[in-house]
């Protein structure tokens, strides 16, 4: 039986302390798109000031503590959502011919833009400094990685099926929200067919375990591990 952890104050505390790290990495975004700063610092400075705001406005006070036996099936979802982000743009892909120019053509941008081809890499250790890729790498699992989880699944899920938002069972399933939020989560991300792929496991463990955690978890070891294999693998493309 779910029991929702109600916190004292209202459900518009509680609506803002999920909405408001991730309104403001959109809006930094944009307000640190300048040309005297440059990317891989713009991402250091919206990530640290992002995940001080979480760590703020602390969304998990309407959540049980982690349930660690939750986190090896998370573990496996983040690995998962990897190898569909980076397998068909792998150089070792070329050898399934149609299918990975197939992807590269439709599956990465929608109605056929393909790939852009990069003619800069600013956040590679040898343009910007290893301190500030750790912090691209870092920031992208431990600041966005967790803020989107809070937003996406934590608040817009459930809010989706009307009433306080806190109320819901994080285990109920509604196929329009589900797949509603799925493919929102993949508009927002270049990569749009893994970014579905994506949305799809997360939401699909966050109802299996009823667990913020755990998506949590998942989350940021995807983009950790993409980070990672990044930098590895110079492909920046992913960035």
């Amino acid at each position: 039986m779910h029991r929702p952890i109600i916190e004292p104050g209202s459900e518009k505390a509680a609506i803002w302390a999920h909405v408001l790290p991730f309104g403001a990495w959109i809006a930094l975004m944009h307000f640190l798109d300048l040309p005297q700063l440059p990317a891989a610092w713009a991402y250091a400075i919206r990530s640290v000031l992002c995940l001080g705001l979480l760590v703020y406005l602390r969304p998990w006070r309407w959540y049980a503590p982690p349930a660690w036996r939750h986190f090896p099936l998370a573990a496996l979802v983040g690995v998962a959502v990897l190898a569909a982000w980076v397998a068909l743009e792998h150089p070792a892909a070329a050898r399934l011919g149609p299918l990975q120019e197939w992807y590269l053509k439709w599956g990465v941008r929608p109605f056929g833009e393909g790939r852009e081809e990069l003619t800069a890499f600013p956040y590679a250790p040898e343009v910007c400094g290893w301190p500030v890729t750790a912090m691209r790498i870092l920031g992208s699992g431990l600041a966005i990685g967790v803020i989107e989880e809070f937003f996406w699944r934590g608040f817009l899920y459930r809010w989706m099926f009307g009433g306080d938002f806190r109320l819901v069972d994080p285990g109920r399933f509604s196929r329009v929200p589900f797949f509603a939020i799925a493919a929102i989560f993949a508009i927002e991300h270049m990569e749009w067919l893994a970014g579905l792929a994506a949305g799809l496991a997360y939401g699909w463990l966050f109802i299996r375990t009823r667990d913020i955690w755990s998506v949590a978890f998942a989350h940021a070891l995807t983009n950790l591990l993409l980070g990672v294999y990044v930098v590895a693998q110079r492909q920046y493309q992913f960035w």
